[in-house]
């Protein structure tokens, strides 16, 4: 999403995401990636369980999770091995929801080409 950006804003729209990771883990991957967009945190993932998107990780994928470094309890703060299905919402200056994309499949994720599209659609 970082790299269509510029393109977002051009529509007059401002791109947020949220993320279970404590907020000094997210300012950490923010700076990382250059990232220019707010990372918003949602503790225990208590919003995505809210809108019925959060899961747990079961075994054995936690120990595929372990293998490639990837400590959730360290990132999230709580040991609840859970992660929001990833999502992207298109949300109109009312605050009603225009756009919704997500999958259970964390592997299938909108393109920004979408995004983009959702945006142009509520001009």
């Amino acid at each position: 999403m970082q790299a269509v950006l510029d393109q977002i804003k051009a529509h007059g729209a401002s791109l947020v995401a949220l993320t279970p990771h404590l907020p000094d883990h997210s300012q950490a991957m923010a700076e990382k990636n250059d990232l220019g967009f707010d990372l918003l945190s949602d503790p225990k993932n208590d919003y995505a369980a809210e809108l019925g998107l959060r899961f747990t990780v079961e075994e054995p994928l936690r120990s595929v999770y372990a293998g490639f470094g990837i400590d959730l309890p360290k990132f999230n703060g709580d040991d609840s091995w859970s992660l929001p299905m990833p999502g992207r919402f298109v949300i109109d200056k009312a605050g009603v929801v225009r756009a919704a994309d997500v999958d259970p499949d964390y592997t299938k994720r909108p393109e920004p080409e979408k995004t983009l599209a959702d945006l142009a659609a509520l001009a």
